[in-house]
């Protein structure tokens, strides 16, 4: 199915690794411009050369910046100044008790998975109004439905995303810019699988038996009971940045696996 995305400049934040450059990679394949992000020059360079391994005549390109501060935000916004798809993607996540969970902590949850996105999003949703044409998607969580006892603080962060996403997409009525949400349930991304391995090791076990006893435990009113696959997440926001989606506005679309208990 053709996207209709093809020469549109897509940018996608945190995108070296794991959803994001599953996303990167999905939207090069249709024919958008991608712009991969990370911290380090060497990140950024290893996920456009993942690309173009991927896709042949991927055109993609890159920039090497924090994005969990205003100033890293502000050096994209410098080398980038417009864009037609906005993924925010960047986002931490930390298993802590709440006892343990410093006023520090809270502040950079909220900096990086919130205000980055906040950010970007105030800048670049202008040329897309003008335009009246443009993506703009918040890849939050189930947890900000289902908030996690064991980190509560990055489920609050994904709960705001939503509203963000909403608020937005209301404020842009009548327009042909959609905002929207995206919900990945349990994904095999860089992060988690670092996560289950290091706590296979801890166990004595191995990472199979982690995922089962994960689902078992944690996660039990999953439907697949397992991880997503990076690539299925990255399927719904390709479909959500299309042209073919110009309908789907103001929605949180779920990739949970069935986690969350609710057909609404």
């Amino acid at each position: 199915m053709d996207l209709g995305i093809a020469n549109k400049r897509a940018f996608v934040s945190g995108s070296t690794a794991g959803i994001g450059l599953a996303i990167a990679k999905a939207l090069a394949m249709d024919g958008a411009h991608v712009t991969v992000n990370g911290r380090t020059q060497a990140r950024v360079d290893a996920a456009i050369a993942a690309i173009k391994d991927a896709v042949a005549d991927a055109r993609v390109d890159g920039i090497a910046a924090d994005l969990g501060d205003r100033k890293g935000c502000d050096l994209l916004i410098e080398q980038l100044s417009d864009v037609d798809i906005l993924v925010n993607n960047l986002g931490i996540f930390e298993p802590k008790a709440f006892a343990a969970i410093t006023d520090e902590d809270w502040q950079r949850f909220f900096e990086v998975n919130v205000l980055s996105g906040v950010r970007l999003s105030r800048h670049y949703v202008e040329g897309m109004r003008a335009r009246d044409w443009g993506r703009i998607v918040f890849i939050s969580s189930e947890s900000g439905l289902q908030i996690p006892s064991e980190m509560i603080h990055y489920g609050v962060t994904k709960t705001a995303q939503l509203a963000v996403a909403r608020g937005l997409a209301e404020s842009l009525a009548g327009t042909g810019v959609t905002v929207n949400s995206v919900l990945p349930g349990p994904t095999s991304s860089e992060g988690v699988g670092g996560f289950v391995a290091q706590l296979a090791s801890e166990q004595g076990t191995d990472v199979a038996t982690v995922e089962r006893e994960f689902f078992a435990h944690a996660r039990p009113s999953s439907v697949i009971q397992r991880f997503a696959d990076v690539d299925e997440v990255a399927s719904m926001v390709a479909y959500v940045c299309s042209a073919r989606a110009s309908a789907t506005t103001g929605a949180a679309l779920r990739v949970d696996g069935g986690v969350v208990r609710s057909i609404a």
